[in-house]
């Protein structure tokens, strides 16, 4: 992680809900699970879908967030079950994992599509990722991500779709964390994501551009354009970071406006109370405390740039092994709590 402007901070990890998985949560079924620290089955949890007019997106029934609720309610705990209600009957980003592309993306946009929402999805997993920091990893090599772009691709079809592309990617090559050998291939392996997702009938596709944090957005622009956002709906920004919907709809337009007047979306998820000041510098994206949730999803936002506010990372989820919490990824049912009893 970049830590000044820091990246989106958590990723993976407790997030592939398979085909198979969708399939049973959207017919009502539950699994077992345990009544504090582990999430259990959300079928009597009762998360249902938001408005359509308001908020399009799909609410998964079966999230970790809607397991945490279904055990507290089951064990009685109904403070905690009304708190974690906050997150759970949201919409929030599915990241796509590397093993089952098309499997993931089939089954979250046939789940949506069912109930008539469409689907939010994550795309992680470019060559290099993260430089070694919480997130490391990603697809070995160009081709594997072309293959497993193409599998996203085959399990989204024509069914409507909102895409995410790839947290932190160009930022890693703006502030010099990638190794310059890698930039030719990056630029390329983001253009060529673009022009796949974007040859689907109902799909939209959003660059990540980093946050209000970021110093040179002149630099951002720049990479925007070599990684092809003129085929992309557009940009999103302050994906998994805290900076408030004010600060971040301003970099949206200054951004925007240095690129053709491209629209963009802005990750409200855990922006309640702002960023973090306190502490060291460095590490003031990692699970920070007293932070809160932000204006839930909803495509009617306050700017006509900004086409919505979405909950890219999941709250609840950790940012890494710091401040005492899990791998990157893993469900925290402790912050999930402090996130909703922070947000009024």
């Amino acid at each position: 992680m970049y830590r000044t402007w820091g990246a989106r901070s958590s990723v993976r990890g407790g997030i592939s809900v398979v085909a198979l998985g969708v399939a049973l949560a959207v017919a009502g079924c539950s699994s077992g699970g345990g009544d504090d620290g582990e999430p259990g089955g959300a079928a009597s949890a009762g998360v249902t879908q938001q408005p359509e007019r308001t908020d399009p997106f799909w609410v998964n029934p079966d999230g970790n967030a809607a397991r945490q609720l279904a055990s507290y309610a089951k064990a009685g705990r109904t403070d905690e079950a009304g708190q974690i209600r906050k997150i759970a009957g949201q919409p929030t980003g599915e990241w796509i994992g590397p093993e089952n592309p098309e499997q993931e993306a089939r089954g979250f946009t046939e789940a949506a599509e069912r109930v008539g929402r469409t689907a939010l999805l994550v795309l992680y997993d470019i060559p290099h990722r993260d430089c070694g920091q919480y997130s490391q990893g990603g697809a070995g090599d160009g081709d594997t991500y072309r293959a497993w772009i193409d599998g996203v691709a085959r399990g989204i079809g024509d069914r409507p779709s909102t895409v995410v592309l790839e947290p932190d990617a160009l930022l890693h090559l703006v502030d010099g964390c990638t190794p310059e050998d890698f930039h030719a291939e990056r630029y390329d392996l983001l253009r060529g994501a673009v022009d796949r997702l974007k040859s689907l009938k109902n799909t939209k596709v959003y660059l990540d551009a980093g946050n209000a944090g970021w110093g040179h957005p002149d630099q951002v622009a720049d990479a925007l354009r070599q990684a092809g956002v003129d085929k992309a709906d557009g940009f999103a920004v302050n994906v998994s970071n805290f900076y408030s919907t004010k600060d971040s709809l301003a970099y949206g337009r200054d951004l925007s406006a240095k690129i053709g007047g491209k629209h963009f979306v802005v990750d409200t998820s855990r922006n309640g109370n702002g960023p973090y000041t306190q502490g060291d510098p460095d590490e003031r994206w990692c699970n920070p405390p007293g932070r809160a949730l932000g204006t839930p999803p909803t495509t009617r936002t306050a700017d006509a740039l900004a086409d919505a506010y979405l909950w890219v990372k999941r709250p609840g989820e950790s940012d890494g092994e710091c401040k005492g919490g899990p791998k990157a990824g893993q469900w925290w049912p402790k912050y999930a709590l402090d996130l909703a009893r922070a947000t009024h």
